[in-house]
């Protein structure tokens, strides 16, 4: 659970840090031949830097998707045999002799809450897992963002020094 914390409270940060945008200045560069090619060339880097984050979103999307999913197949398939237990259970107080009834009847509810605790843990540990990859995913995002960001500030800082040629 710690690892998983810290996790988020990494991924929270790095969002935070990267989501404050910088003021920039912008200030008219002489349009010569170093200067267009190097503006040519951050545009292109940039665009390969946005389709790479657009990319790892969508991967970091898509693991979260398939874990909420699996989450919820587990989750569904804890309580089935949960239930099936509570049916199994029942018939089994059904089937006793009327003075083994409540004897059946005490073993019956202490059979069903036995499958209960052990569909809820299933159905935690999914979630837990689920949220895992949630995480991680995001972290992911933050990550292919701050690359990108990275990327645009190269770029600017690559024009500025063609200008100063």
């Amino acid at each position: 659970m710690n690892k998983v914390l810290a996790s988020l409270i990494a991924g929270l940060f790095a969002t935070s840090v990267y989501a404050q945008t910088t003021a920039t200045t912008t200030t008219t560069l002489p349009a010569t031949k170093e200067v267009v090619k190097a503006e040519q060339e951050a545009v292109k880097d940039v665009a390969k830097a946005q389709e790479k984050e657009a990319k790892a979103v969508a991967k970091a999307d898509e693991k979260s998707t398939k874990a909420t999913a699996k989450a919820t197949e587990k989750k569904a398939e804890a309580k089935s045999k949960a239930l099936k237990k509570h049916a199994d259970a029942r018939e089994d107080v059904a089937d006793a002799d009327p003075e083994d009834k409540m004897k059946a009847e005490a073993k019956a509810e202490k059979k069903m809450a036995e499958a209960n605790l052990k569909a809820e843990k299933k159905m935690i540990k999914a979630d837990a897992k689920a949220e895992k990859v949630a995480v991680e995913a995001a972290e992911e995002k933050a990550i292919a963002r701050a690359k990108t960001e990275k990327e645009k500030a190269e770029a600017a800082a690559d024009i500025k020094k063609a200008a100063t040629k």
